[in-house]
């Protein structure tokens, strides 16, 4: 008389996921963002806010990239609203926008070595000593940093 045995069963691989909401590079999500938003011709998005992603923002309504931003608070969380500007025939200012530096490969540039984005087309977004800016206002105060985005 035989007895029946059960096969062994290959064990089981668990696979962890990040829970929802938390992001590994919040920069890179807001460019995402601001790309896949302009892209579908949306007059505004909103991207959850932090310190770092005002001060982008900054930059780019000050480069002429955006119309404006501002901050809507609810509760503890605070959310950016990123308006877009357009041209008189409906072209988007912004053409592209690409991540650099991330968390896996951090490109630091110094003040002799700032990225020119397109030819001078473009501009940079450097992480200075003396805070955000683009790429422009570093080579005039002469100071180098962290390359955080390209926008053009």
């Amino acid at each position: 008389m035989m007895m029946a045995t059960a096969a062994p069963k290959a064990p089981v691989k668990v696979v962890k996921k990040a829970p929802a909401g938390i992001v590994s590079d919040p920069i890179a999500d807001m460019l995402t963002r601001i790309r896949n938003a302009n892209a579908a011709r949306h007059a505004e998005v909103k991207v959850p806010a932090s310190r770092l992603k005002l001060e982008i923002a900054r930059v780019l309504k000050d480069e002429g990239y955006i119309a404006g931003y501002d901050v809507e608070a609810d509760g503890t969380t605070q959310t950016m609203r990123i308006i877009f500007k357009s041209r008189p025939d409906r072209t988007r200012v912004i053409s592209g926008v690409k991540r650099i530096s991330r968390p896996g490969l951090r490109v630091y540039a110094r003040k002799t070595e700032i990225p020119r984005v397109l030819g001078g087309l473009g501009i940079a977004v450097l992480s200075t000593a003396e805070g955000v800016m683009s790429g422009r206002q570093a080579t005039r105060q002469g100071l180098g940093g962290e390359v955080l985005a390209y926008v053009w």
